[in-house]
């Protein structure tokens, strides 16, 4: 009896801590809030900042070279930042991809940057889960982004395939 009463307090902190986690998860990354700065470095040790791509649409992609999933949609992430890195949109001049990995070795890293041939700015501080950007930013979960505007607001959260390519779209 002890040992289930110790079970069923457990889950009850388990289950309340994901729901204030979860009820929290987005606070000031609401859409129309400006994203968070984010200076990371690439692959060359050159510190990227999110902000250097100011005035173009940027897809904040968290991603590693470790998930699956991740990579199932590089092609496809490939496909449309060739389509609308030179656009003109409503509010912006350009498109471009902001890649965070979320790796902790940088070799996997820069395999997979090669082997997808990812032309955008990638950058990581190969910290794992335990990356700063990922904190700030609430990732529970890879692949996930964010889209913003040229001015750095956040104009749309997690779209993926069909929905990030009707969102970039209507964005003219």
């Amino acid at each position: 009896m002890k040992l289930i009463s110790t079970i069923s307090i457990m889950l009850c902190l388990v289950s309340s801590q994901s729901l204030s986690q979860s009820g929290n998860s987005n606070i000031g990354l609401e859409i129309s809030n400006k994203a968070p700065e984010i200076k990371l470095p690439n692959p060359d040790g050159d510190t990227i900042a999110l902000s250097s791509l100011k005035g173009k649409i940027v897809l904040i992609d968290f991603w590693a070279s470790w998930c699956a999933p991740c990579l199932k949609e590089q092609p496809e992430l490939k496909s449309l930042y060739k389509k609308f890195k030179g656009s003109v949109f409503k509010n912006a001049n350009g498109f471009s991809i902001y890649g965070v990995s979320l790796d902790s070795k940088k070799e996997e890293w820069t395999n997979a940057i090669k082997k997808f041939k990812m032309d955008w700015t990638q950058v990581s501080d190969l910290k794992f889960w335990n990356s700063g950007a990922a904190h700030l930013y609430n990732v529970g979960e890879i692949p996930y982004n964010l889209l913003i505007d040229g001015n750095g607001i956040i104009i749309a959260r997690n779209l993926h395939g069909k929905d990030l390519y009707q969102a970039l779209s209507q964005l003219f």
